[in-house]
């Protein structure tokens, strides 16, 4: 068969599938009464009053989010904690996750959802509502999210294969590019940097060690001071409305005040520069982008129907079933 011809049957195949795994995602999947109608009330409020607490939380959330469906897709494998593997290494041993955090939200979460409804919600559709309702309370849009995923059943470290900060952007359009996302939808998601931090380490080699015009000059000298005094220091991501979800991050794109190397070539690569230019004079069209370039990341090799299982612990596999001596007898354990 003609390599064109086998390519773009492959290509179809992939598509009818992701379409058919898209179909068995819905919004309100929790809302029947046989499954659990509290279930995004639960979310939604546990998280608020997190967020009034901690208004970073959207942030820790959005990377938790990120990290997670990047890797083998929204099924929840990041929050495997390492002893509750055979190798006792997991996603969370990998380097580019030492800083990701709220472990401990999702945790309350499950289990306010598993004294209403257990065995019910997966770990993978708390992590994506609750980065919604997030994303929401800071400022952006209030979009919904098809939920129905299910948690996924390996979580390796060496599959951990991250983006980082100081790539370029053909090399990040490549990398979104091969988990199905186009160069809008990129430059969409790195906008959930207008909440981020990073720390002067991930910024000391690439955009502090010298003046190389790619900076203002005014944010360069203050940065590298206040790198120079505490070399562990975080700096806010978007320096305007640090903790706001809105389009100021890529005017300050415009002004050079980009902090990563790979937010900053967003503003100068001609294949990123429009659309930087686009969601910097129009908040809306970034708003909206946004949520949907969210909404395809939670779409993302996910883990639907009896695939996978729905943890008992988002931390921790389910047990096996315990077989009985009796053969003709099966006895099953907690469901976990």
């Amino acid at each position: 068969m003609d390599k064109k011809i086998l390519f773009l049957f492959f290509f179809c195949i992939t598509l009818h599938l992701a379409a058919i795994v898209s179909a068995q995602l819905q919004v309100g999947f929790y809302n029947t009464k046989t499954r659990c109608p509290a279930a995004e009330t639960i979310v939604r409020d546990t998280v608020r009053s997190r967020f009034s607490s901690d208004r970073t939380i959207t942030a820790a959330l959005l990377r938790m989010y990120f990290h997670d469906c990047f890797v083998r897709g929204c099924d929840a494998s990041l929050l495997i904690d390492s002893k509750n593997t055979k190798n006792k290494k997991s996603e969370k041993d990998a380097g580019a996750n030492g800083s990701v955090r709220e472990y401990g939200l999702i945790d309350q979460i499950k289990s306010k959802l598993e004294a209403t409804c257990p065995n019910t919600v997966s770990c993978a559709d708390i992590i994506a509502l609750a980065t919604r309702d997030a994303v929401a309370l800071a400022g952006g849009l209030n979009y919904s999210i098809p939920t129905g995923r299910r948690d996924g059943l390996v979580s390796d470290p060496s599959q951990v294969n991250l983006p980082g900060p100081s790539i370029t952007v053909p090399q990040a359009i490549q990398t979104f590019q091969s988990k199905g996302f186009n160069v809008n939808e990129m430059v969409s998601l790195l906008g959930g940097h207008t909440v981020g931090i990073t720390h002067c380490g991930f910024i000391q080699e690439d955009r502090l060690s010298r003046d190389d015009g790619s900076m203002d000059k005014n944010l360069f000298t203050s940065l590298r001071k206040t790198c120079s005094a505490n070399g562990g220091s975080s700096v806010f991501l978007d320096q305007n409305t640090s903790l706001v979800v809105d389009n100021s991050f890529y005017k300050q794109l415009k002004l050079k005040k980009g902090i990563l190397k790979i937010d900053q070539l967003l503003e100068s690569d001609r294949s990123t520069a429009g659309i930087v230019t686009t969601f910097s004079s129009n908040p809306n069209a970034f708003q909206q982008a946004f949520a949907n370039a969210l909404i395809k990341l939670g779409n993302t090799q996910v883990l639907v129907g009896k695939s996978g299982e729905v943890r008992k612990n988002c931390r921790a596999f389910n047990p096996p079933p315990v077989r009985s001596s009796n053969p003709f007898l099966f006895v099953f354990g907690p469901q976990a």
